[in-house]
């Protein structure tokens, strides 16, 4: 069964999830249209790489490893 601490995290990393695609989409709409200078597409791209250590940390919590 869940612990709210658990339906917690589950909840923000959907959220961080769904940020991390948007970020993903938006850098690639940038690209392609052109409209940006390399700091702001640095700065997207750096954002984008937190999202993704903050969602490997939080799936590290709710699906720990096990040795076998």
């Amino acid at each position: 069964m869940d612990t709210p601490d658990e339906e917690q995290l589950k909840a923000t990393l959907s959220e961080l999830e769904t940020q991390h695609r948007d970020l993903d989409d938006a850098i690639i709409a940038m690209a392609q249209a052109g409209s940006f200078t390399q700091l702001q597409l640095q700065r997207l791209k750096k954002r984008k790489l937190a999202l993704k250590d903050e969602i490997t940390k939080i799936r590290a919590i709710l699906i720990p490893d096990i040795i076998a």
